[in-house]
């Protein structure tokens, strides 16, 4: 028979339990494969995303600048050395494989900038529009409001010293935004086969099956 203490483990863990799953059925739960998609992992219900503003060449940018059609958001820095062109390289093709989607549904590809000590707005989109004249560039000089708009993408970054100046670690993975604005997935580079741990090799994204899934989500059909 069990002794108390056994009992006792059991039922905290059994409430555990409970409280994980309400947590993510709060949150909207964790994401999942789908039978459909390829590159994007969808959450099984989007998420709210909370208001933010960020500043952009063309003006603010806030959730109605991004209402009504689907959005990839990739967070990075201007003098990133490998992450960030290699990603935004990858997505503009992917931008180029939907340029024939009609522009009323069209997925966008936005681009923040997680260093505004350096960046400006006029770098920020010089850079980005580099890889894809259509790509949004925007960021937020309020290191708590830019530390806020990531936090709620679940996404991080960190200044890390670098001799007299510095560098930025930040998540290479992508958030997919729905048409309300919400949080519906996540695309996660993946390491190329064979590739050693450390080794210096940059984790990619098939930006092929890239634009197949955000196509089959502006159509609705995924």
């Amino acid at each position: 028979m069990f002794n108390r203490s056994v009992l006792l483990v059991i039922v905290a863990a059994v409430f555990a339990g409970l409280g994980l799953l309400a947590a993510q059925q709060w949150l909207g739960g964790a994401p999942s494969r789908s039978p459909t998609l390829e590159a994007v992992t969808p959450y099984p219900t989007p998420r709210p995303f909370p208001a933010f503003e960020l500043v952009s060449v063309d003006g603010p940018v806030t959730p109605e600048t991004l209402r009504g059609r689907w959005t990839v958001v990739f967070i990075g820095f201007v003098s990133c050395p490998d992450v960030c062109p290699t990603t935004l390289t990858d997505l503009g093709k992917a931008q180029k494989a939907w340029e024939g989607l009609p522009e009323a549904i069209r997925p966008r590809v936005l681009f923040v900038s997680i260093d505004p000590e350096r960046d400006t707005p006029e770098l920020i989109a010089g850079y980005a529009r580099h890889f894809h004249p259509a790509t949004l560039a925007a960021t937020q000089p309020d290191p708590a409001r830019l530390e806020a708009f990531a936090s709620s993408l679940s996404l991080v970054y960190r200044k890390v010293p670098l001799g007299a100046s510095y560098t930025m670690d930040h998540s290479g993975s992508m958030v997919v935004l729905d048409p309300e604005v919400r949080v519906a997935g996540v695309i996660r580079p993946q390491m190329p086969a064979g590739a050693a741990v450390g080794g210096g090799t940059v984790a990619t994204i098939d930006p092929q099956a890239v634009a197949r899934d955000l196509a089959r989500l502006a159509e609705g059909t995924p």
